[in-house]
């Protein structure tokens, strides 16, 4: 059966719920890569609950694919997984361990999880490769790849962009996380790489710049990308690495890191002062 999907209002409170949960998975003194998991949060949520198609089935033949390329930033995904019921909430405490079912990186062991990311600028191959398969077999599900800025510095996303413009590929869409800060300091110093819509419109794709944390931007990026025929689109996500949580905005310390029993409790607290004014 296919879940349904949920409106903007509801979204606006899952994206809450979906970064508490990402809080279970690594509490106070447990590393793990709190600020890309935090700044795709809601681009995730919407993808999941309010715009692809999924079911309880979650090999469903007739399912939307969603690659996480930056599989770094599986925390994000695993919070959405469990929402949508595919695997025992308790998991979530269980993260990066010997017995838990959840690893540090995407796992195809895991319901829900489509390809094994995490060798930074592979995903956009796997992706075209599904919505290459999907054409052939006539289907018309769609491929969604994450992708982080900094992950663009990969040679091989090139390869794939090339290609996939080349082919025509409008079944599928690469949402760019332009949190602007990668693992050890920004983009900008590290390897700066700017005009990514025009770049990736060189590319021939379809490329779209949004907010990617106003929800009604990422609904509406979606349902353009959804309509635009005879190419693959991007969308330009720009986000705030640490999303919501004051002392990680922004700063690479916070790529992967743990927060301190102070900072959990301030991370808690803002999530819930969100809930209240969302009442």
């Amino acid at each position: 059966m296919e879940i349904k999907r949920l409106n903007a209002s509801e979204l606006k409170r899952m994206t809450l719920r979906v970064r508490s949960n990402i809080l279970d998975m690594i509490p106070a003194g447990k590393v793990g890569h709190l600020g890309g998991s935090s700044s795709i949060a809601d681009v995730a949520t919407v993808l999941y609950m309010g715009h692809m198609r999924v079911f309880d089935d979650p090999k469903d033949p007739a399912r939307d694919r969603l690659i996480f390329s930056k599989g770094h930033a599986v925390l994000a995904q695993y919070a959405c997984l469990v929402e949508l019921g595919y695997f025992d909430r308790e998991e979530l405490h269980h993260v990066k361990t010997l017995t838990g079912l959840l690893q540090g990186h995407p796992d195809m062991s895991i319901p829900g999880i489509e390809a094994v990311t995490g060798s930074l600028g592979q995903g956009l191959s796997v992706s075209l490769g599904m919505a290459l398969g999907l054409k052939l077999d006539h289907s018309d599900s769609r491929v969604f790849c994450v992708l982080g800025d900094g992950e663009l510095d990969e040679g091989q996303v090139w390869e794939a962009a090339m290609a996939a413009g080349a082919y025509g590929m409008d079944n599928l869409c690469a949402i760019i996380d332009a949190n602007k800060v990668q693992a050890t300091d920004t983009v900008q110093k590290v390897l700066p790489n700017p005009d990514l819509a025009a770049k990736w419109s060189a590319f021939g794709w379809h490329a779209i710049e949004i907010d990617g944390h106003d929800i009604d931007q990422i609904l509406a990026a979606l349902e353009q990308a959804r309509s635009t025929k005879g190419k693959p689109t991007a969308i330009i996500a720009n986000t705030v690495k640490g999303k919501c949580f004051a002392f990680a905005e922004g700063k690479a310390q916070y790529h992967n890191a743990a927060m301190t029993e102070e900072e959990y409790r301030e991370a808690r607290e803002t999530l819930e002062r969100m809930g209240r004014e969302l009442a």
